[in-house]
Formats: structure tokens, C-alpha cells, sequence
């Protein structure tokens, strides 16, 4: 499984119609609307990096409006859930 982060320039009236394209397409599973020098942030999970080439390239970047990206691929994912589960080893 392939995890990553598209940071995402808009056009700003844009905004809702293409954050509201990005949730429909498989292997996006949320879409935030964010401050900053980005306006739209896609949290990916796919099978392989083939398949999120194909998302990004072949979908996002087609997509009217959205003018700059850039991707982050995740290494290691960390949640809050995980590290309680972690140091909560012997506490029961």
C-alpha cells in the first residue's frame, strides 16, 4: 500500500468544484481544503506507485484549475492510536 500527500495551487473559485471531483476519484480518500501557500490537500492510498502515478498525472492534473502540486510520498505512517497501542504493551 502506497500513501501519499498532494498539495494542490487552485484557481479559488474553483475550489469546491474541484475538491468535490478530487473524493470521487478511487484511491482519494479525503480531501481538505486548506490555509497557506496551498489550497487543497489529497490524502492518497493505493495498491503501487504505479497506480498513484496514474492519479496524479493521469486524473489531478487534468483536472481544470488546479495550476501547481506537489506530491509527498509516506515512508512510515504514525497515528495517535498506534503509539497508545505501542506504549500501552504490559499496562493492562
Amino acid at each position: 500500500m502506497v500513501n501519499a500527500i498532494v498539495l494542490m495551487t487552485v484557481k479559488p473559485d474553483l475550489i469546491n468544484e474541484i475538491a468535490t471531483q478530487l473524493v470521487e476519484i478511487p484511491g482519494v480518500s479525503e480531501v481538505y481544503s486548506v490555509g497557506g501557500r496551498f489550497d487543497l490537500v489529497a490524502i492518497l492510498r493505493v495498491p503501487h506507485n504505479e497506480a498513484l502515478a496514474e492519479i496524479v498525472t493521469g486524473r489531478f492534473l487534468k483536472i481544470e484549475g488546479i495550476t501547481d502540486s506537489e506530491t509527498l510520498i509516506a515512508f512510515k505512517a504514525y497515528s495517535k492510536h498506534d503509539l497508545e497501542r505501542l506504549f500501552s504493551i504490559g499496562m493492562e
